[in-house]
């Protein structure tokens, strides 16, 4: 019963905040593409992880194999590479690839917001996958420990994968609706996300070894915020798009 209620614990902050910006949709999502980016998204958190396993164990080819999964506990240059290059970039992308590749051109895709929208949900399931690994993993696994963890992630790593994704879905739409502009809108909001899931990453490892900056990981997490919601309703005011090409 206790592993039940860690894995719903675990899955938790993704859900609430995907109801939450589900609900401010004007012109709800077909459940079945909802459905779909969210559990694509999901299994961009295993492929990530092996991923920045990969990226790490390149600048270290001579590490023995049977380390691979603990290369992430040295506090050395290649932990920081990861956190503050390989992750960001790695995870960013793969969130949008799924938006890119499965959403972009099905017909449900009709107005500006839908960027957005599908990029949060994309986002939602990596950090479903990520907050449920998290609580499993705890060294003493109880309801307590889950509880606690979850509502971190919920006010944290969950918030950072909606802001970031919801950056980059910002300037998606905001490519989509430029077309001379495109490439350059697009690639703005991917160095926009990719730089700002680094320095969240920089700030949270930083308040590993000194609470005061959770202060400054607050102000991040709360100033971004403001400006995702910002940006979420001024994409509802704009007129519906025409399908990628």
């Amino acid at each position: 019963m206790n592993l039940a209620f860690c894995i719903i614990l675990g899955l938790l902050p993704s859900f609430i905040w995907l109801i939450f910006y589900l609900s401010k949709d004007s012109h709800p999502e077909p459940k079945r593409m909802v459905l779909k980016i969210f559990l694509l998204g999901a299994l961009m958190g295993p492929l990530a992880a092996a991923l920045e396993g990969l990226a790490v164990w390149v600048f270290e080819p001579t590490v023995d194999w049977r380390q691979f999964l603990m290369i992430f506990d040295k506090i050395d240059y290649r932990y920081f590479l990861n956190i503050l290059l390989f992750a960001p970039i790695i995870e960013e992308l793969l969130k949008y690839s799924v938006v890119r590749w499965q959403v972009l051109k099905d017909p449900s895709f009709d107005e500006p917001l839908d960027a957005m929208i599908y990029l949060i949900v994309s986002a939602l399931g990596f950090a479903a996958v990520e907050n449920l690994l998290n609580v499993l993993s705890a060294p003493d696994f109880n309801l307590k420990i889950a509880l606690s963890q979850a509502t971190a992630r919920f006010l944290s790593a969950t918030l950072l994968h909606v802001l970031s994704s919801g950056l980059l879905g910002y300037f998606l739409a905001l490519s989509l609706l430029n077309f001379k502009k495109r490439k350059l809108y697009l690639w703005v909001g991917i160095l926009l996300a990719i730089s700002f899931h680094s320095f969240y990453n920089f700030i949270a490892w930083l308040v590993l070894s000194n609470a005061l900056y959770a202060a400054a990981l607050a102000i991040l997490l709360i100033s971004l915020t403001i400006l995702i919601f910002w940006q979420f309703y001024r994409l509802k005011k704009q007129l519906s798009i025409c399908k990628i090409n």
